[in-house]
């Protein structure tokens, strides 16, 4: 009978530590909750991936699938013992490269115009050459109509057809157009008790995340302390590819730990560790979605609410691809209203894009161009300067 009695207590005491070793392996695997679920709004609740690449949200309380459930981390940039981070060009040199690369894809603009505005009469037949021209380098309708009424009356006036004169005239004109007045600054004004956040959105493939990493480049070389959040967490080894920029300029990167998380969690995550580290700039990238998918679209605001619990929004950047030309218009146009965008950043602004869009999305969406691409280089982005940028169209 004692032989019994220890050896049920002997099997019960198995059971027993198979079974606590049994849950804590079990607990282990668990992925942490997403972060601030008690702090979103009724309807800022996560949205999960479905077959298809498509998102839903879930009605009710803050229920997600296992990609939305993801940690989040900070990855610091890998600086070696000796680093040797990049340094950006000076200003001066990359606007230099601009007005040289546009000179070179702007000669049937410059060139065709001043030809036609030098005749000795200009008739109505030149007058609609010249109002193809400028429609055909993506001016858009109203500007261009606005121009040539304009070169009309000063034509009609001054009698000039002297080359100089009329290139002088059409400068002053264009110029007009592109409106030197408007506040081109990228870098909002420093907060004593937070970080400056810029949201940078746009659809896939016109250059946000590399946008993003030279921007971080020119902001460090200004002694600015800046942080990115990889919230394009949809498109694979797009965190790779943010902080690997960040580790060329020794600037952490917050990225979610599985691809697929929820967006809104990881920019959340990020303007919280820019305000813990108290560095100037957080910077922001965004999926590349595409305008007519209303449900992505909707992230977008999503994200902005969210963030926004944690701190205003100082900036939000729309980049767009300057070759796509009267498309980006529409582009622009949706961003817009979902996310209030005050500024655009052209990229590929370098040998087959036409100049007249930056007046075109200037005028359609009424916030300036702030930034320019003009190639797949380090250095490659320059603030957008008004008057070279027209010197540039009217050399060739």
């Amino acid at each position: 009978m004692t032989d019994s009695l220890l050896l049920t207590i002997i099997i019960v005491a198995v059971v027993v530590v198979v079974g606590i070793v049994a849950t804590a392996f079990v607990a282990k695997g668990r992925k942490p909750k997403t972060p601030y679920t008690t702090e979103r709004d009724a309807d800022d609740v996560p949205s999960a991936t479905v077959a298809g690449g498509e998102t839903d949200t879930f009605e009710g309380s803050a229920a997600t699938t296992d990609a939305t459930e993801a940690p989040v981390s900070v990855v610091e940039p890998e600086i070696p013992s000796a680093p040797a981070l990049d340094v950006p060009e000076p200003v001066q040199g990359r606007l230099a490269r601009l007005r040289a690369r546009l000179t070179k894809s702007n000669n049937m603009f410059s060139k065709g115009l001043l030809v036609l505005l030098s005749q000795d009469s200009i008739d109505e037949d030149v007058w609609d050459e010249i109002e193809e021209t400028l429609l055909l380098a993506d001016l858009g309708t109203e500007p261009t109509l606005e121009l040539v009424d304009a070169l009309r009356e000063r034509v009609k006036v001054e009698g000039s057809r002297d080359p100089q004169r009329v290139k002088a005239m059409l400068r002053e004109e264009l110029l007009k157009l592109v409106d030197p007045s408007l506040d081109r600054s990228y870098l909002p004004e420093p907060h004593p008790d937070r970080p400056s956040i810029i949201m940078v959105v746009g659809v896939n493939g016109v250059g946000k995340t590399t946008t993003i990493g030279k921007m971080a480049r020119v902001l460090v070389a200004e002694d600015k302390d800046v942080l990115l959040g990889a919230a394009d967490t949809f498109r694979a080894a797009a965190a790779e590819q943010l902080a690997t920029w960040g580790d060329r300029v020794g600037v952490p990167t917050v990225r979610s730990d599985i691809d697929g998380a929820d967006p809104a969690s990881v920019a959340f995550e990020a303007v919280s560790a820019g305000i813990e580290q108290e560095v100037d700039i957080v910077m922001i990238d965004t999926a590349g979605r595409l305008q007519n998918k209303v449900g992505l679209m909707d992230e977008l605001g999503k994200i902005k609410r969210v963030v926004e619990k944690k701190a205003t929004v100082d900036e939000v950047l729309l980049v767009l691809d300057a070759t796509t030309g009267q498309n980006g218009l529409a582009q622009a146009k949706v961003f817009s209203e979902v996310v209030n965008v005050s500024g655009i950043v052209l990229t590929k602004l370098d040998g087959t894009a036409k100049g007249g869009i930056v007046v075109a999305i200037q005028r359609q969406l009424g916030v300036p161009v702030k930034l320019v691409g003009l190639g797949e280089g380090p250095d490659d982005l320059a603030p957008f300067d008004p008057e070279a940028f027209v010197d540039a169209l009217l050399e060739g």
